[in-house]
């Protein structure tokens, strides 16, 4: 069998079916890759360094007989470990009439050596194997593509405390088209948005996350057949699609620009929801965090929120007074994002206000309804 070179969107589109191996070093996966892949590195960061290193001090000959040496004692264990990969994901499928092939994709920095040696190594063992042109770096172009993709968006806002995640699993379980940005970025978008969650992702792998997810809504509306002139990736019509409110930047990570400018154009549905409300949804969240760390989060926006306010905040806190010390915060948040709503151009007609008595699952329902009646509008 002859190792095929495919382009991304083969190499995406067969992702689905078959698993992913990706050649660069473990310190190269570990900063960003395909969501799914399989690190599967030719080289350890070490080795890929000597490598290097041989290459520019020397020659391009005498470092690829280093990679060699590296190479050809891994051959075996390389060749079982793909064998144990296949393996594993027949188990996941569970189901003994389905036999998935002994096929492989492979992908490096940018198509070259490095995936050329393991392509190889697997066909002559006797797998069906595609390789990535372009590698990595065709794909880090395709992610940046697809925050250029026109999105129907529509935007839930609301102040701190109107449920707003929890609105977004509503909507999809409803059958809504949905990305939770603050899911993907493990934080929560506020100074005590990472308390309690894991380690957020690099900038590059968020932007692969989002990608992915983003990629996943895409539904084309027009048949390609039947349109004229030539099919672009930037005029495709999609359903609607729902996103948080957020600002640009969501703990260590922004969401990038082509999409925060079009997210900062789109509809906003605000949920108007009672403050006190809103204030028992925040003591049922976050009144179960560690204390000291919800204290260091006060600390972190003191000179914003004022000497005074911090000291009353933290003091309340330490008594026990929940519910006193969040009102504080809470009417803090609400300045914020008030300012922050309102920083748009053309706010008025973008704002749909929708009043809402309590924080409920129940509220999509009106999200719904609002915007099944505007797209039926003239």
């Amino acid at each position: 069998m002859a190792v095929q070179k495919i382009d991304i969107e083969q190499f995406l589109a067969l992702a689905k079916e078959y698993p992913v191996l990706d050649v660069r070093s473990p310190g190269e996966y570990l900063h960003a890759h395909i969501p799914g892949a399989n690190s599967f590195p030719l080289f350890s960061d070490e080795e890929r360094k000597v490598v290097g290193t041989t290459y520019k001090q020397q020659s391009r000959e005498q470092a690829i007989k280093s990679g060699l040496d590296y190479f050809g004692p891994k051959m075996r264990r390389m060749v079982e470990e793909v064998e144990e990969i296949i393996s594993n994901r027949q188990l996941a499928i569970n189901n003994e009439q389905q036999t998935i092939a002994k096929c492989v994709l492979i992908h490096c920095w940018r198509g070259g050596m490095r995936s050329a040696a393991i392509a190889w190594l697997l066909d002559l063992y006797g797998f069906k194997v595609f390789t990535l042109d372009g590698g990595y770096k065709k794909y880090r172009n395709y992610v940046l593509d697809t925050f250029k993709i026109p999105f129907d968006l529509k935007i839930v806002g609301g102040y701190t405390g109107s449920g707003k995640t929890g609105l977004l699993k509503s909507l999809k379980e409803k059958g809504e088209a949905v990305v939770d940005l603050e899911g993907l970025a493990n934080h929560k978008g506020s100074a005590f948005g990472n308390i309690g969650l894991p380690k957020q992702p690099g900038q590059e792998m968020f932007e692969n996350l989002l990608s992915f997810e983003l990629r996943k809504i895409e539904t084309p509306k027009r048949n390609l057949s039947e349109s004229k002139g030539p099919y672009s990736p930037f005029t495709i019509h999609h359903s609607p699609l729902w996103l948080e409110d957020e600002s640009q930047r969501i703990g260590l990570v922004n969401i990038p620009k082509d999409l925060w400018d079009q997210m900062r154009q789109s509809p906003v549905y605000f949920l108007d929801i009672p403050f006190e409300e809103r204030l028992k949804q925040i003591v049922l969240e976050y009144g179960v965090l560690d204390p000291e760390k919800v204290t260091d989060a006060i600390n972190r926006i003191s000179k914003k929120l004022g000497n005074l306010n911090t000291k009353m905040a933290i003091s309340m806190l330490n008594e026990g007074k929940k519910a006193e010390s969040f009102d504080i915060l809470l009417k803090y948040y609400d300045k914020h994002y008030f300012k922050s709503l309102h920083n748009r151009k053309e706010i008025n007609a973008l704002l749909h206000t929708i009043q809402c008595k309590s924080v409920t699952p129940e509220n999509a329902n009106q999200l719904i309804r609002l915007s099944q009646l505007q797209q039926q509008s003239p």
